[in-house]
């Protein structure tokens, strides 16, 4: 078995790792870390939750470790990131092992006022986890140079493409010096990425990893038909009040807050997540998730992309997503380190077809359950089979931004203290999201009772 200590990771690093149950490399980080240890550029792709951040980010440190020392808002890395949620839980991957080496991570991100971050960015930061929008601000406003920048990641890159961020990055890219180390990991590599690619990158190694097993050996797609709109909103019900963690997508920033009203008003304790959302509700929630006080986190596709986070046993699509891509980003939101989970779509009798031809598209096999001709679709037992569907508690919880326990989670212990998952046994604990973004104060508070579980050799899949 290959260790983290042969692809050449100090001992410090090593601890830290081995104290979370991680041991055994994924593919991309055995095959990628060496070659980003010896200062080469590296193509990574491969899907989510296949390990890219301690790929890239391992090795950032370890170099960082024996190259001097840092200035005052002149960061010697930089890695950037698509989104506030992404670029929070890389900070707070890192935090702890850069901590062991005597080196200072900080996460700059929308959302949070830019004062926070001049302030932190006056003392010398060694890896700058940034989002582009908010790097660009703080360069225009003479607060952060990227003249010392000798490494620079991009994760996500594809993520960048889709969202039109990509001539933000180029700009932030040329920025830093021509001869710096460039690490760029993505799903594709293809289209605007490759350009990004042969403008700056010097004779790349690719390395590609083919999808954590988990993603095919133990996440299981449904189809379920639910007939019109009032059986569909019964379902959702059902389904939100089963015991576990559960992401609930929707097309639309309205329809997510008016979902996780109506769960609220029955008991369920759900938040909502989308980009309309201030920093500290996203935070809020994404917190309440990871660490299981909130079973339910009702989000637009923001959440695919932006959140990792273990244990997450099912993903439900309420509505179904615009395209093939977005179904299995959001797809790649359970069944991950090991873990197993479920993946189910409710589909409308006027959604048929436009399923049918994402489903097909999207390369997975589903198992289809047709309740569209019962009385009582989300009473039937075959759907309590596949997600652990049970009636909520009906003891309406107040809206999420009242501070007493139980909008903190007091009645998810009701929520969640019986009935079946149907579903089998989830691996691993911990999925931090969190403050990082707030100008680096991380994970290192919530390190102790946030780590991932056990002892299993993925670590709950905290990569």
């Amino acid at each position: 078995m290959t260790t983290f200590a042969d692809l050449g990771l100090p001992q410090e690093i090593v601890r830290v790792l081995n104290k979370q149950g991680i041991t055994e490399p994924f593919p991309i980080q055995q095959a990628a870390i060496p070659d980003a240890l010896a200062g080469k550029d590296v193509l990574g792709r491969g899907p989510t939750g296949s390990g890219k951040t301690f790929t890239f980010g391992l090795p950032i440190l370890t170099r960082l470790a024996h190259t001097g020392a840092s200035k005052p808002a002149r960061p010697r890395a930089l890695v950037l990131a698509p989104t506030r949620e992404l670029a929070t839980q890389i900070h707070d991957r890192l935090d702890e092992p850069a901590n062991a080496l005597g080196l200072r991570v900080l996460s700059v991100v929308g959302g949070v006022n830019i004062n926070h971050h001049i302030r932190s960015l006056a003392r010398p930061v060694d890896l700058l986890v940034a989002t582009p929008g908010r790097a660009q601000d703080l360069i225009n406003q003479g607060k952060l140079s990227l003249d010392d920048v000798a490494i620079t990641a991009l994760d996500e890159a594809d993520h960048m493409a889709d969202m039109g961020f990509l001539p933000q990055v180029r700009k932030l890219m040329a920025l830093t010096p021509k001869k710096g180390q460039r690490l760029l990991f993505s799903a594709t590599l293809d289209g605007d990425v490759d350009k990004l690619v042969k403008q700056f990158m010097h004779s790349p190694v690719t390395h590609s990893t083919a999808p954590v097993e988990a993603a095919v050996d133990t996440m299981t797609h449904h189809l379920v038909f639910v007939g019109d709109r009032d059986g569909r909103n019964d379902v959702v019900v059902r389904i939100a009040a089963r015991e576990g963690k559960t992401i609930m997508f929707m097309r639309t920033k309205h329809g997510v807050d008016r979902q996780a009203k109506k769960l609220r008003r029955v008991g369920i304790n759900a938040l909502p997540l989308h980009g309309d959302k201030g920093q500290g509700a996203r935070t809020k929630a994404i917190e309440g998730f990871a660490d299981g006080s909130v079973p339910v986190l009702v989000a637009t596709d923001i959440a695919a992309r932006g959140i990792d986070i273990a244990d997450v046993s099912l993903v439900v699509h309420v509505d179904p997503p615009a395209e093939h891509k977005a179904y299995l980003h959001r797809a790649g939101r359970t069944a991950r380190g090991g873990a197993s989970g479920a993946v189910v779509t409710l589909v409308m009798d006027q959604q048929r077809d436009e399923v049918a031809k994402l489903i097909k598209k999207a390369g997975v096999i589903a198992f289809e359950l047709d309740l569209s001709d019962r009385p009582n679709p989300a009473g039937a037992p075959e759907l309590a089979k596949i997600t652990g569907a049970r009636k909520p508690s009906g003891e309406p919880l107040p809206p999420p931004h009242q501070n007493n326990p139980a909008s903190r989670g007091g009645s998810s212990k009701r929520q969640n203290a019986g009935g079946q998952s149907g579903l089998p046994g989830r691996g691993g604990h911990g999925g931090r999201g969190g403050r990082g973004g707030a100008g680096g104060r991380g994970s290192r508070n919530r390190s102790r009772n946030g780590k991932p579980g056990g002892s299993g050799r993925r670590g709950g899949g905290q990569r």
